[in-house]
């Protein structure tokens, strides 16, 4: 499933926006786990859960969509 994915992080009180050729679930265990690595925005907080998904055709369309959000 390719989609745009908006998380969000109660520790932070912010909001996340990526995108994903591989399925929404797998990449927010991912980030929750400090998959991406201690510098990545995401490392901050263990708590992300999804608040909107939007699943799309193409990539290059979840990008289009990640940018103007």
């Amino acid at each position: 499933m390719i989609a745009c994915y908006i998380l969000y992080s109660e520790k932070l009180n912010r909001f996340y926006i990526g995108v994903t050729q591989n399925g929404v679930e797998e990449r927010i265990k991912k980030h929750n786990e400090i998959f991406y690595g201690k510098t990545a925005f995401t490392a901050i907080a263990n708590d992300w859960k999804l608040f909107l998904c939007i699943e799309v055709a193409n990539y290059n369309h979840a990008l289009r969509i990640e940018k103007q959000i």
